[in-house]
C-alpha cells in the first residue's frame, strides 16, 4: 500500500505508512520552495524537516529474562557471562555518549582505538604478558593458526614436533605438512585420546624448530596440567578452549593462540600472542592476512577487524580482572570441575568418563552412560529442564559438558542433580 500523506499543521504534513504496523511510524514533513512530489504543497513554506518516530520496544522484565535464559552447556560458541551481556545490551545504541553502536564505528576512530587498547591492556595484566611479545586480535579462528604458525616462524625445510592428544591436534599437525617437515611424536589415537604423554619419554627432533601441542582437547577432555619443555626451538600451544581458564607462564612458550568463542568472546575473533623475535621472516608464499608482521606493526588494525567482537572479549577481560585475576576464577573452575567429575565416579559405573583422571579437563567433560541406549533420552529430558547442549560430538557420540569459565556453579549444581534423578529413575 501507499503512504498518504494526512495534515498535522498548518506549516507541516505527516506521512503515514500503513504497512508499518507495530510503530507510530509518521514521517513530519515541514515543506520547502521545491515540492514537485507533492503538487498539493503551495510554494510558499520555507522549511522542510523529516522525522521518524517509533515507539520504544519494551523492556524484559527481570523474571522474563530469568525465565527464558537457559544454561548452555555448548563446547563453542558458548555462553557468556551475564554481567558482560546486559553490559553489551546497555552499551548496544550508543557507547559512552558517542552517538553510536559499537558496530558502527570506524576501526580507526579514537573511541575504538581506546576498546581495543583497553583489551589488549586488560589481557596482558591477566597473564603477565611482558613487552617481549605481541598480541594480536585476527579472524579465521584458532584453524588459521594451523597454517599461519609454519608459515611465519619456519621453512618448509624445517623439522617440528608435535604432540597429539586429540582431534585439533592431528588437524593442526596436517596442515603444518603443507608448510615445514612436521613429525607425530607422540600420539594418544591409539587410546582414544584419553592421556597425556610423560614428558620425560618425548623424543623430540634434535633440529626441531617447534614442539606444538594442544593444550585442551575440546571434543575429548583431556587437558595439560604442566607443559613439555622443548628441547629444541619454541613451545607452541593452541589453548582455544582453556585460554584465561587459569594462569599461565607466557614466557614458556614462543606462541599461544586461541579463538575466543570458548573462554573470552563471541566467535570471530582468534588471539595470537607471539614473541616479538619471532615475527618477521615468514616464508615468501604467505598470504598478507596471515602475515604476523603485518598485523603487529598495525596493531591488529591492518584491515577491519571483528570490532564488535573485540569489544566483547575486552567486557569479559575486565570481568575477569573484577572477580579477582585468573587464579581466582580457576578456584571456580576447580570446584565446579570436582563436582562434576564427583557426580561421574560415584555413580558406580551408570556413569563413565573415559580420561584418565590425572588430565580430566576442567572446560570439557566428556561422558557416556553405562546403557548407551539411554543416551539421547538423557539429552532430552535435560534441555526439557533447560540444560541444553550436552550431546557428545558427533566423532565420539555420548555426552560432554562444557564447563567454561562463565557457567556458574548453579549450573553445573543443576546438572548434577539431575543426573542422580535420571540415574534414580533409569538405574
Amino acid at each position: 500500500m501507499a503512504s498518504k500523506l494526512i495534515s498535522s499543521s498548518p506549516n507541516s504534513l505527516l506521512l503515514q505508512n500503513p504497512n508499518l504496523q507495530h510503530h507510530n511510524h509518521h514521517l513530519l514533513l515541514k515543506p520547502t520552495t521545491k515540492m514537485a512530489s507533492f503538487p498539493n504543497v503551495t510554494n510558499k513554506v520555507k522549511a522542510i524537516s523529516i522525522k521518524c518516530s517509533a515507539t520504544a520496544a519494551t523492556p524484559l522484565s527481570q523474571s522474563q529474562d530469568l525465565e527464558e535464559r537457559v544454561f548452555n552447556f555448548a563446547a563453542g560458541p558458548a555462553t557468556l557471562p551475564e554481567k558482560v551481556l546486559k553490559k553489551a545490551q546497555s552499551e548496544l545504541y550508543n557507547w559512552h555518549g558517542s552517538g553510536m553502536s559499537v558496530m558502527e564505528m570506524s576501526h580507526r576512530g579514537k573511541e575504538f582505538l581506546s576498546i581495543i587498547q583497553k583489551a589488549e591492556g586488560d589481557l596482558r595484566a591477566l597473564l603477565n604478558i611482558s613487552e617481549d611479545y605481541a598480541v594480536l586480535f585476527l579472524q579465521g579462528g584458532a584453524t588459521t593458526q594451523f597454517a599461519a604458525i609454519p608459515l611465519n616462524i619456519v621453512k618448509p625445510e624445517d623439522s617440528v614436533d608435535y604432540v597429539v592428544t586429540g582431534s585439533w591436534g592431528d588437524k593442526a599437525f596436517k596442515e603444518a605438512q603443507k608448510y615445514s617437515k612436521p613429525k607425530v611424536i607422540w600420539s594418544g589415537k591409539s587410546e582414544k585420546y584419553t592421556k597425556i604423554p610423560s614428558f620425560d619419554s618425548l623424543e623430540q627432533t634434535p633440529d626441531s624448530k617447534y614442539l606444538h601441542i594442544c593444550a585442551n582437547e575440546t571434543i575429548h577432555g583431556v587437558e595439560f596440567k604442566d607443559y613439555p619443555d622443548p628441547k629444541n626451538g619454541i613451545l607452541v600451544a593452541d589453548m582455544s578452549s582453556n585460554f584465561c581458564s587459569k594462569p599461565v607462564d607466557v614466557s614458556k612458550f614462543g606462541v599461544i593462540y586461541a579463538g575466543a568463542q570458548k573462554n573470552v568472546g563471541p566467535s570471530g575473533v582468534t588471539i595470537v600472542i607471539i614473541r616479538k623475535d619471532l615475527i618477521g621472516d615468514a616464508q615468501g608464499i604467505t598470504p598478507v592476512m596471515l602475515d604476523y608482521k603485518i598485523h603487529a606493526e598495525n596493531n591488529s588494525l591492518y584491515n577491519t577487524p571483528p570490532c564488535f567482537g573485540i569489544y566483547m572479549c575486552g567486557l569479559v577481560f575486565d570481568d575477569l580482572l573484577a572477580q579477582g585475576g585468573l587464579k581466582e576464577v580457576e578456584k571456580k573452575n576447580k570446584k565446579k570441575g570436582d563436582l562434576l567429575y564427583n557426580a561421574i565416579d560415584e555413580s558406580k559405573g551408570f556413569y563413565r568418563c573415559p580420561v584418565d583422571k590425572s588430565v580430566r579437563s576442567l572446560m570439557n567433560v566428556p561422558f557416556t552412560l553405562e546403557k548407551s541406549e539411554l543416551e539421547a533420552e538423557f539429552i532430552k529430558e535435560a534441555a526439557k529442564e533447560k540444560m541444553i547442549q550436552l550431546k557428545g560430538h558427533r566423532s565420539v557420540g555420548g555426552m560432554r559438558a562444557s564447563i567454561y569459565n562463565a557457567m556458574p556453579f548453579a549450573g553445573v549444581e543443576k546438572l548434577v542433580a539431575f543426573m542422580k534423578d535420571f540415574q534414580a529413575r533409569h538405574a
